[in-house]
């Protein structure tokens, strides 16, 4: 604050009440967050007991709401129906993780089978420019620098793939994807921004990371050769691969 009253002593009122509002909101984000985390303990604890007393165990999760009540009430008009949702949520979510941005009616299934599909943007009616498509925007997650070999993984269950001094470059982090960054020389993701997942352990760990990257995935490849400086938020491409 010394520094910042040294450097702007004109806006520096103004500055300070910007930064203690920022920090209202931040704390009023995370207050909601918790409160989210407490209802889905109830709402799961609430679908466990209704699955032991109706012996479907697990298989409750595939009910709705008011599915549940009537048949706690002896009611029961969709039970029959659990192993055809079991399927489908088998099979979507075996897809991919689906595009940044989703203009117009999306097939996943169709865009799945692509083997030139995208990952940044799905536009069904061809009317986004190729040349903002193609444009890069990153935003600053941890500072530092590092150079390495890209790897795009999309979950963390294939993290095995990580060799150690490699950058990952993935869609977005969670905190199943923590366990990973040890071994990692920078991280890039495609959404975040300075205050997710990846950014906040990047800076933990001293870790470069740039974050809000949009179409990393679709722009980079699993083998160039990448420079990471996360103090600008860029990454430069040094070797394509291939």
């Amino acid at each position: 604050m010394d520094d910042l009253r040294k450097i702007a002593p004109r806006n520096f009122d103004s500055l300070l009440q910007r930064i203690r509002e920022a920090a209202r909101l931040t704390r009023v984000r995370e207050a909601a967050r918790s409160e989210m985390d407490r209802t889905f303990w109830v709402s799961r604890d609430f679908v466990l007991r209704a699955g032991s007393l109706c012996d479907l165990g697990a298989d409750a999760f595939f009910l709705e709401y008011e599915e549940i009540l009537k048949l706690l009430d002896g009611l029961d008009e969709v039970t029959a129906q659990i192993p055809a949702r079991k399927e489908a949520y088998k099979r979507f979510s075996s897809l991919p993780q689906y595009p940044t941005l989703i203009v117009g009616r999306f097939d996943p299934v169709s865009w799945a089978a692509d083997p030139n599909r995208r990952t940044d943007i799905y536009d069904a009616r061809q009317q986004i420019k190729a040349q903002f498509m193609n444009q890069i925007k990153g935003l600053p997650g941890s500072a530092g620098q590092a150079e390495g070999r890209v790897r795009i993984v999309h979950s963390p269950e294939a993290g095995a793939q990580l060799l150690r001094g490699e950058i990952l470059v993935t869609v977005t982090t969670n905190v199943g994807w923590t366990p990973l960054f040890p071994r990692l020389a920078a991280v890039v993701t495609d959404v975040g921004a300075p205050l997710s997942h990846a950014a906040i352990v990047a800076r933990e760990l001293g870790i470069p990371a740039v974050v809000d990257y949009f179409n990393a995935t679709s722009v980079l490849k699993t083998g160039d050769r990448v420079r990471v400086d996360g103090g600008p938020g860029s990454v430069e491409v040094i070797e394509r691969t291939g």
